[in-house]
């Protein structure tokens, strides 16, 4: 399983441009903000100002997303967590807020109309989970 990473960001939301921005880190990184810029405006169908990726990109940091270090004279920007650990923290806060729902029925109801390859991943999943528990000395 994915560990969770410490420290998690501030805030796991993020808009389409800062989603974007993380995404050409993940492939990039590290990179500074002048290529991730230039990176974006390789399609030509895009406009984007400068400060708009430095913007988005300080937006990020504040978030818990990025990190920037100084070379020379540039800041050199990469991701503070990997693409699967940031899958994984989504993934959660999704069934968080979903189990937040707290109505069993409406839960019930969803559970009720899933399909038979998404019971086999639930099924799967109550099995890891239940190895993970097990290592630990847990109980079930």
């Amino acid at each position: 399983m994915t560990p969770q990473p410490t420290p998690e960001p501030k805030r796991l939301f993020l808009g389409s441009l800062e989603s974007e921005i993380v995404e050409i880190l993940w492939q990039l990184e590290p990179v500074t903000a002048r290529s991730i810029h230039e990176h974006i405006l390789s399609d030509p169908d895009r406009e984007l100002a400068y400060t708009s990726v430095t913007t988005i990109l300080q937006r990020l940091e504040t978030k818990g997303w990025v990190e920037r270090k100084k070379e020379g004279r540039a800041f050199v920007w990469s991701a503070k967590l990997d693409r699967q650990s940031a899958n994984a923290l989504r993934a959660r806060e999704h069934l968080n807020n979903f189990l937040a729902l707290g109505n069993a029925d409406a839960i019930a109801a969803f559970a009720d109309n899933i399909d038979g390859d998404s019971l086999d991943r639930l099924d799967a999943i109550a099995q890891r989970l239940r190895e993970v528990r097990r290592l630990r000395g847990e109980e079930d």
